[in-house]
């Protein structure tokens, strides 16, 4: 992938502060592909660590270390992290800068996005970049670890270690195996789908929407067990379910809640229930956010795990995915020659600003904080 650039790019990879992050966007060998193509990267002091990553990797892939996040601040045009700046990163934050990093749409505050109008800064989020194809690849690359994952950590506290019912998600010849009840047919709810298909579990899906059971059911072949989200169909199977993931989501709203406390309380004791859409409200009535540090409590007698940021968690695994979703993007905005031009050419990151020459693109974004907005495509177009 060597091919110099038309403008070199000062980039900037501050380390995450936020509680239980432990991603980061761009790998060893994303800097060195950058770097190949005539881009500068710095990177905060042990800004990898957590992922496994050493400062010695990034400078050997040309990075430069940055000994303090401010330094690192004021020497990028470009700053790629995972969650959204904090304060003390957004008063660092320079009139024109671009920031690509998740929004977080569930805590975003006026004064975040008085602050970024204001400073001119062009900010493009993560769960808005779409791509032509209409796929949010980065929102999908984490649905699907979340998806997988959940099923692992279900596994793990349906074991006695954990105060679970001492079951193995799997079975063995003459036992039946544990039964999984899945809410949501969506990437999520796919992904859980194959990882507990893959441990040997039996399988349950549930959906109102019937065209995306019917593709699930295609795509695992029929080794599923599909059903609409009614109540008595809900009832019936949190009644033997082992194991619930909760999965329902809409793009953009709040969960809708499918589970109600009597639910919970007629499931087996011991059984596990992940709300996966913790960040979105959760679709579990009885669901409260929990921690990396404490991630569990009980509520009925049933484990219930709802830790809204699941992908931190294997963070080595999510900075790859990550990586690879981001690293085309930014050769292609230094190939470009500058953001005005690449956002003309590039519908994804086009689809992905929410700031831009001191205006908000988004409409949304625009009527939930009473801001005015103006539509990308004009401020482009009128080279403003």
């Amino acid at each position: 992938m060597k091919s110099k650039s038309k403008k070199s790019l000062k980039i900037g990879l501050p380390k995450e502060t936020s509680n239980d992050e432990r991603r980061l966007s761009l790998t060893p060998g994303g800097v060195s592909i950058l770097t190949a193509n005539g881009h500068e990267v710095f990177v905060e002091k042990n800004a990898g660590i957590d992922a496994h990553f050493s400062d010695h990797e990034y400078q050997e892939a040309g990075a430069e270390i940055s000994y303090s996040a401010e330094e690192l601040f004021s020497n990028s045009e470009m700053i790629v992290k995972v969650a959204p700046p904090t304060k003390t990163e957004l008063n660092w934050m320079q009139p024109n800068q671009i920031l690509l990093s998740a929004l977080h749409l569930g805590h975003t505050t006026h004064e975040f996005m008085d602050t970024l109008v204001e400073k001119g800064v062009c900010a493009i989020g993560y769960e808005f970049l779409k791509a032509e194809d209409g796929e949010f690849p980065i929102v999908r690359m984490m649905h699907e670890i979340t998806g997988s994952m959940s099923v692992q950590i279900a596994a793990h506290y349906l074991e006695n270690s954990s105060d679970g019912q001492g079951i193995m998600l799997g079975g063995i010849s003459g036992i039946p195996p544990a039964t999984v009840a899945i809410l949501g047919a969506g990437i999520t709810g796919e992904y859980a789908a194959r990882t507990a298909l893959g441990y040997g579990a039996q399988v349950f899906v549930m959906d109102n929407d019937l065209a995306m059971l019917r593709h699930l059911e295609n795509a695992l072949d029929r080794r599923i067990i599909t059903a609409t989200a009614n109540h008595q169909y809900l009832s019936t199977a949190l009644g033997f379910a082992d194991v619930v993931i909760g999965a329902a989501m809409t793009e953009g709203e709040r969960a809708p809640c499918w589970v109600t406390d009597p639910m919970v309380r007629a499931m087996k004791p011991g059984s596990v229930i992940v709300d996966t859409v913790i960040d979105q409200g959760g679709c579990v009535s009885t669901s409260e956010p929990t921690t990396h540090s404490n991630p569990v409590f009980k509520k009925h007698d049933v484990i219930h795990f709802c830790v809204p940021n699941i992908p931190s968690n294997v963070a080595r695994t999510a900075t790859y995915a990550l990586n690879n979703v981001i690293v085309p993007y930014l050769i292609e905005l230094g190939d470009a020659g500058g953001i005005h031009d690449c956002l003309y050419r590039n519908t994804a990151l086009r689809n992905g600003v929410y700031t831009y020459k001191k205006y908000l693109t988004k409409k949304a974004l625009s009527d939930q904080f009473e801001m005015p907005f103006r539509d990308i495509e004009a401020l482009i177009a009128s080279q403003i």
